[in-house]
């Protein structure tokens, strides 16, 4: 891949993530200002709008076999910045709804479109290098964006949030700009034409086995905005800042530390790095769990830290891998279907979760981290147990992909016969 090719994708990273940054923080606010409804009705509209945009999920599946990933992912920041554009003008619940379901059928594109859009664009090693240099600049940019919204909501105007809102509009058609400058390779489509809905993706046992593996692992990423802030200010007695604190140190860690981890990672099989990933995310459950029966003071406030620390290391090797391996092992000819299919593992965990953890740690806090530590650990053995029949170039990412139109379903066992090999990829 090009340098330059390189540097238009991340600059529209950047460009994405602060934009983003700059509303994520004040969407309930943003909308409770403009509309004087009640942040419990506002909570709910937006809620039952981003359900409802997980309709267009397979929609945007199709979509990306169709006219290629860069066309949806321009495609869907273009509608998200339209509904951006659109925020200033809405003053009653029906265009809120409205305007927010736009807002989610944008969003919902995205994940899918991007992985399909980077797996064009890049390959083996260099696709794990670039999902992790994505990961680090985004958190920089979200970061960025934060900082941006709290120096407008300062001012406290109504010039100030629609500045937030029109700000994040902009960022949302320039990132679009940026991705379609981007040149692409010829796409196949010869599996795409005979392939009807999404049966080629059922029949893909192991990739439909990758993606609920992957269900207990994105609940366990979303405690650190859902469990954790509950569990250290009401369970473990510790002052509310504390939890920012704690943020800080998971998204400074990913900034600072994805490239470089990612980077040593692509020595070895995805498959091994996803799991002993998963694996250090169950230990840090396991941790927090233990930190329940300790004492308050130093130790305890050490012992958050450092179980913060093994939950951040866990992302660091499992994310950019993981999104590489999945990529990998997706068909190209039906990629952005099997993508789709695959971000379900993670809108659905994040739909459940509130609701799901905060019942766990309701009826045993301890008991969630646990419940956690024991289904996260489960994934970590069974994408170890899944790897033999996962295609080669998913699990070792200097392996060649295979041509468009190939079956794609070369696995890892016949590399396995060669001793020297599996001793250095072990």
């Amino acid at each position: 891949m090009k340098r330059s090719t390189q540097a238009r994708y991340m600059l529209g990273m950047v460009v994405d993530a602060t934009g983003s940054g700059m509303y994520l923080p004040l969407s309930l606010l943003y909308f409770h200002h403009n509309t004087g409804l009640s942040i419990t009705r506002v909570g709910a509209i937006i809620s039952a709008a981003a359900v409802l945009g997980l309709v267009s999920n397979p929609i945007t599946g199709v979509l990306v076999d169709r006219y290629g990933a860069r066309a949806v992912v321009v495609g869907g920041y273009l509608v998200r910045a339209t509904a951006f554009a659109s925020y200033p003008l809405v003053h009653d619940p029906v265009p809120l709804f409205l305007a927010v379901l736009v807002m989610a059928i944008g969003d919902v594109s995205f994940s899918p479109s991007i992985q399909s859009f980077i797996a064009e664009i890049a390959e083996g090693a260099a696709r794990d290098r670039l999902i992790a240099a994505q990961r680090s600049l985004r958190n920089a940019g979200l970061g960025a964006g934060g900082l941006l919204a709290g120096a407008a909501l300062a001012l406290g105007s109504d010039r100030a949030y629609h500045g937030i809102v029109l700000g994040s509009a902009v960022a949302f058609a320039v990132a679009a700009l940026l991705i379609r400058s981007i040149p692409t390779r010829p796409r196949a489509t010869a599996v795409t034409r005979t392939a009807r809905g999404y049966r080629l993706v059922a029949r893909n046992r192991p990739f439909l086995a990758l993606t609920l593996l992957n269900v207990p692992v994105a609940f366990g990423y979303m405690v650190l905005s859902v469990s954790l802030p509950v569990y250290v200010t009401q369970e473990l007695d510790q002052p509310s800042s504390l939890v920012g604190v704690l943020y800080a140190v998971n998204t400074v860690g990913i900034a600072v530390l994805q490239i470089p981890v990612t980077r040593l990672l692509t020595r070895y099989r995805r498959t091994r790095s996803v799991a002993l990933g998963a694996t250090v995310f169950a230990t840090s459950f396991v941790a927090y769990a233990v930190l329940g029966v300790v004492s308050t003071g130093t130790a305890l406030v050490i012992g958050v830290f450092v179980a913060t620390a093994a939950f951040t290391v866990g992302e660091l090797m499992h994310g950019a891998t993981a999104s590489a391996m999945v990529a990998s092992a997706a068909p190209a000819e039906t990629r952005g279907r099997h993508l789709a299919v695959y971000q379900l593992s993670w809108a659905v965990p994040t739909a459940l979760a509130p609701a799901v953890l905060t019942g766990l740690l309701t009826a045993s806090p301890t008991g969630m981290w646990l419940v956690l530590a024991t289904a996260v650990g489960g994934a970590a053995a069974g994408v170890l147990r899944l790897e033999p029949r996962l295609p080669r170039a998913a699990v070792r990412p200097g392996t060649p992909e295979p041509e468009p139109g190939s079956t794609g379903a070369e696995t890892t066992e016949p590399e396995q016969a060669d001793p020297s090999r599996a001793l250095r990829d072990a």
